[in-house]
């Protein structure tokens, strides 16, 4: 288990963490989502021992990190500026890796290349940015870590790629029980590949949660009634965002789902539902909340 207790950080005047904490168990998809600036990519650099805190704790079962070759070499950081070395090649990459890792697996590298179709006698600096981003996951995919961490994962890929990347990561956890951390932009790919979600803004974790079950007080509603109304029909029901097209209305909002909904039954609605949040609503006016919204900027 992967434990973060009351982590800062600050680089000159920014403070890019302030008190984070957080635990991610073995074998857990958890991924990574926020602000710009929010803190994820500095998170991943604490985690994989490339940073040291200011303050604060991690710690891998009970050992810390930083400074400590026993525990890095269960980890494997894929960042978003990717680097190889000058003019080398997947080839010459993978022996680089095979020094540093004592479970890189040589056959499991070979396997993967063929699996994405990459010339691994080819100068990297030749590839494309998908195809760079590809080299670097075989690349720590072979080295067979405990954890995994990528900033970016889907970042250049395509479509059919993302959807081999995401094949290849779930079955490595499945099969190894590798706990993987992915930070990204793009949150239908956290969706449908993470089972749990942290949400960071300005250094801190605002929503954690299993990704099937967000523990949020905000909620969606549709119902529909006979007779004319509004959203001054709702009065008392805190609504963030309200759609109505003819009799039918559909709004998010924040507080007691179930007071509300009973609310709304004691006037006799024609149709009520209570509709499923996905992760951009939730990202949305979660953050909204903390006053990170850009509405009122004239366009």
């Amino acid at each position: 288990m992967i434990e973060v207790n009351g982590l800062v950080k600050t680089f000159g005047k920014t403070k890019a963490l302030d008190g984070l904490s957080c635990k991610i168990n073995d074998g857990c998809l958890y991924g990574l989502v926020g602000s710009n600036g929010a803190g994820k990519s500095t998170l991943l650099r604490l985690l994989s021992g490339i940073y040291k805190a200011d303050s604060g704790s991690i710690s891998y079962d009970g050992k810390p990190v930083y400074d400590n070759p026993e525990v890095k070499n269960d980890i494997v950081f894929i960042a978003d500026d990717l680097y190889f070395a000058s003019l080398s090649s997947m080839e010459s990459m993978a022996k680089l890796y095979k020094a540093l890792y004592k479970s890189f697996d040589m056959k499991r590298f070979k396997d993967l290349a063929e699996l994405f179709r990459l010339n691994t006698k080819a100068n990297i600096s030749t590839f494309s940015k998908g195809m760079k981003r590809q080299a670097a996951m075989i690349l720590g995919l072979a080295a067979r870590p405990k954890y995994l961490f990528f900033d970016e994962t889907f970042d250049g890929l395509d479509p059919v790629m993302r959807n081999l990347v995401k094949k290849v990561i779930y079955n490595d956890a499945a099969e190894r029980g590798t706990t993987v951390i992915i930070s990204s932009h793009s949150l239908r790919e956290l969706e449908d590949t993470c089972d749990q979600l942290a949400l960071l803004h300005r250094g801190g974790i605002v929503l954690e949660s299993d990704v099937q079950d967000l523990k949020t007080s905000l909620f969606k509603v549709q119902t529909a009634f006979s007779e004319p109304f509004g959203r001054e029909k709702f009065e008392g029901i805190d609504i963030k965002e309200y759609t109505q097209r003819g009799s039918v209305a559909v709004f998010i909002a924040r507080g007691d789902r179930d007071a509300a909904l009973a609310a709304i039954r004691e006037m006799k609605p024609l149709v009520l539902d209570s509709l499923p949040l996905n992760l951009e609503e939730v990202f949305v006016y979660e953050l909204a909340a903390l006053g990170y919204t850009f509405d009122d900027v004239p366009l």
